[in-house]
């Protein structure tokens, strides 16, 4: 969502310069006018949020330890799978790491490990039983379409690639969530992939059963005291449910899959827009 100008007009044999123009949105405003009180926690999206081509930021990832030491909570919550926030919950400076778009959580706790899921056992083997019929209905009517790369690590949602390792038009990624949702899933699409989700959990209620569970947090009475940050589609339901709510930059490309966008954006992108909305933070901090 953004378009190309020309600066017109230039030198012979002077390639024009290119402007990135981004479309705004009227309902965002500066993030230099957040003012969340009594900041308690930060919770942040992963994929092109602190990354940027996959990779994680320096710059995010040295905020993280400025926010972690200034005794701000961090809750990281992603698309990815559980196997990887086993791994986040352990070597990121995070109080917990929630994955699958809410469908479960690890944590350490006095240097023991931890997990705990969204839904019951029984629950989760009639939910895997969905998604072995939703896998293998997408291959024969889209066997174009890949699972992601990292399903062996997924334990309770099936995630196609549509834009990490593939590139999938979106004709496609409109046929291939309409082909989910028939199951009876629910669906949602980041910067990389379309989740099926078989159970009821999104970003917005994985992050409030977690912190009820883990930190006796009961997040609905103590919103205003929490940011959530994220950048696409999947992050809708936390663009909702927070109202402090931030998009970084390149949010602004997913406008058109957020039916509520965040209430906040950075002027930098990725990474580097967690990084200055961490030094906003903590500026404000008395």
């Amino acid at each position: 969502r953004y378009s190309l100008r020309f600066n017109h007009g230039t030198p012979p044999c002077t390639a024009p310069q290119v402007q990135r123009v981004w479309y705004q949105d009227p309902s965002m405003q500066s993030l230099h006018t957040l003012r969340p009180e009594r900041l308690r926690g930060l919770v942040f999206d992963i994929d092109d949020t602190v990354t940027r081509n996959g990779v994680l930021q320096a710059s995010a990832y040295s905020a993280m330890h400025r926010l972690a030491d200034a005794g701000i909570t961090l809750v990281a919550v992603t698309g990815r799978p559980l196997g990887w926030a086993d791994l986040i919950a352990r070597l990121w400076p995070v109080r917990i790491a929630i994955g699958e778009n809410g469908a479960g959580w690890a944590w350490v706790e006095d240097e023991q490990f931890h997990e705990g899921y969204f839904a019951e056992p029984e629950e989760r083997a009639a939910q895997s039983a969905l998604l072995d019929r939703i896998r293998a209905e997408v291959s024969e009517k889209m066997p174009e379409v890949l699972v992601s790369s990292d399903d062996r690590a997924r334990r309770c949602d099936l995630a196609f690639d549509i834009g990490e390792f593939e590139s999938l038009p979106r004709p496609s990624i409109d046929r291939l969530v309409a082909l989910i949702e028939a199951h009876g899933a629910a669906s949602s699409v980041s910067t990389v992939h379309a989740h099926a989700a078989p159970g009821p959990w999104n970003k917005a209620n994985g992050v409030r059963r977690a912190l009820r569970e883990v930190l006796a947090v009961d997040l609905d009475a103590e919103r205003e005291r929490w940011v959530f940050v994220g950048d696409s589609g999947n992050d809708a339901a936390a663009f909702d449910y927070f109202p402090n709510s931030v998009g970084v930059a390149n949010v602004r490309a997913h406008l058109d899959r957020l039916p509520t966008p965040p209430r906040f954006v950075t002027e930098a992108e990725r990474g580097d827009g967690f990084a200055e909305l961490a030094a906003h933070l903590l500026g404000g901090r008395g």
